[in-house]
């Protein structure tokens, strides 16, 4: 009941390290583009040592479809919320990513023809409602914002849910190390054609220390979420995912105060116990709910003893 939204949350968590380290990229000289590119190599790069090192089986290429899908997802979601930054302010961004929350519900409803129960549904209202707080956009001013940044930030959205969405559907016969290979060689590829390839082989990358950024970028951005998102989704479904993966604002501005000496408002605070508040009340409710079903259980035992006795 625990261990798989523990996976998720520790997922999520690794993401939302991502934004923080890519700032600190930035006021290291590099762009954007670079640091995304150097995140996606590394990477890579981490998932083929990993195999090397753990794998015994032969390499398999059996159900490569859906990873292939997987893996220009992951690439993409990253690519789209790049260019949202070139048009919005960085706390925008994450709330416009943050709506991934009930995209994800959405396409969970869709795929399975049917409605969120209700605590789900009142859990997301209570994050979306602690969004705004939570990523310090009460006092931004957003009349003057172009209407691309708002494209870009929703597409990023659309992405990441559908790459929760493609993690829910297991693939079998392939063992979690095949598949991060393939899932993150295909987002370096996806990478590569959109983003600054050049860093490989014009030293940026290697000469000028950028390697230091996208190791830590490869770890926390795809080896750590992928890796486990594979393992926990398709156990604990995409709607509750969805709602998981809310911790990862929270962790994204915490790091940003931790790492940036960034300054958190009282309204932020508020914002962040909010989201958790929604992320446990499904967790809570339904442990309340095994616990009943447990009692009752053993009681059905113990009068069924007692009527053996009689």
């Amino acid at each position: 009941m625990y261990l798989y939204p523990l996976l998720v949350i520790i997922a999520a968590s690794s993401y939302g390290v991502v934004s923080t380290i890519i700032k600190l990229a930035m006021h290291s000289g590099f762009s954007v583009s670079e640091a995304v590119t150097s995140q996606f190599f590394m990477g890579f790069c981490i998932a083929v040592s990993i195999f090397i090192l753990t794998n015994r089986a032969k390499f398999s290429l059996k159900g490569v479809n859906i990873l292939i899908i997987a893996g220009v997802l992951t690439g993409l979601t990253n690519i789209l919320y790049g260019r949202s930054l070139n048009y919005l302010p960085a706390s925008l961004a994450v709330v416009l990513l943050f709506q991934f929350t009930w995209i994800g519900m959405l396409i969970s409803c869709l795929s399975k023809r049917q409605l969120p129960s209700r605590v789900d549904f009142i859990s997301l209202l209570i994050l979306v409602s602690g969004t705004i707080p939570a990523a310090g956009l009460i006092d931004v001013d957003i009349s003057q914002i172009p209407f691309q940044g708002w494209l870009w930030g929703l597409a990023a959205a659309l992405s990441y849910s559908l790459f929760l969405f493609v993690n829910d559907r297991v693939t079998t016969n392939m063992n979690t190390t095949n598949r991060l290979v393939l899932v993150s060689f295909f987002a370096f590829m996806i990478s590569a054609v959109f983003q600054s390839p050049e860093i490989i082989w014009n030293g940026t990358l290697f000469n000028e220390g950028l390697w230091i950024y996208g190791l830590a970028l490869g770890l926390f951005g795809l080896i750590i979420p992928v890796f486990l998102f594979t393992i926990a989704v398709p156990k604990v479904g995409l709607g509750m995912t969805s709602i998981l993966s809310a911790i990862e604002l929270p962790i994204a501005v915490m790091v940003s105060v931790i790492l940036l000496s960034e300054t958190v408002t009282t309204m932020q605070i508020a914002g962040i116990v909010i989201i958790l508040l929604g992320m446990g009340l499904p967790t809570m409710l339904n442990s309340n709910r095994l616990l009943i079903i447990n009692k009752v259980a053993k009681q059905k035992v113990k009068n069924r003893a007692s009527s053996g006795r009689v």
